[in-house]
């Protein structure tokens, strides 16, 4: 689901232009980022659900504590907060919750692994709707995230006013190889999940 967190961070770029779009792919990516940084020390970590034959959406996450409800939750509220800094409150609290959106995302497309509460404590049942079982429904799915994110991107950004000694032709140009780029980016980058390169 690694496009579609990003499809997602380019359709709220439109409706928050005042947020870099860096800000908004790592926030989208920020529960991931943890992950990583945890799992050489063993806290978190992952497993093929078919190790003989690794696939699109074949793995069972073991992130009790970046993708438990609750931990996530915390983790979107500081980012949130440290973001109102440079951002303002209105910025925090959009970057705080396209981090928590990769939860939600996450909830939609994993099998059961995701806690309630950070370690799982009190062995509550884990949580995951498993679209991971169905490749083509969630290439689908993200496919449409990454396809609305990037639409929504490149209209946001044909909308914006023309600087005065701009010329128009080249603005539209520049919009459009960026929007162009972001897509294929994108796409590559959802095709290179699905074919599990």
């Amino acid at each position: 689901m690694i496009a579609g967190h990003f499809g997602l961070a380019a359709g709220v770029k439109a409706k928050a232009p005042r947020l870099p779009l860096w800000a908004l792919m790592l926030a989208t990516f920020w529960l991931d980022v943890i992950f990583i940084i945890l799992f050489p020390f063993g806290i978190e970590s992952l497993t093929q659900v078919d190790p003989a034959h690794p696939a699109y959406g074949g793995a069972l996450i073991h992130a009790y504590y970046t993708h438990s409800l609750v931990g996530a939750l915390l983790i979107a509220a500081v980012t949130g907060w440290l973001a109102s800094y440079p951002w303002g409150q209105d910025g925090g609290l959009v970057i705080g919750a396209v981090v928590f959106s990769h939860w939600i995302l996450d909830l939609i497309v994993h099998r059961p692994d995701l806690p309630i509460l950070p370690g799982n404590a009190g062995n509550l049942p884990l949580l995951g709707f498993g679209l991971w079982e169905f490749p083509v429904a969630s290439a689908i799915v993200e496919l449409a995230l990454v396809l609305t994110g990037a639409y929504l991107y490149y209209q946001r950004a044909a909308a914006l006013p023309v600087p005065p000694k701009a010329n128009p032709s080249d603005q539209r140009r520049r919009v459009l190889t960026t929007s162009l780029v972001t897509t294929v980016l994108l796409l590559l980058l959802l095709l290179s999940d699905v074919l599990g390169l």
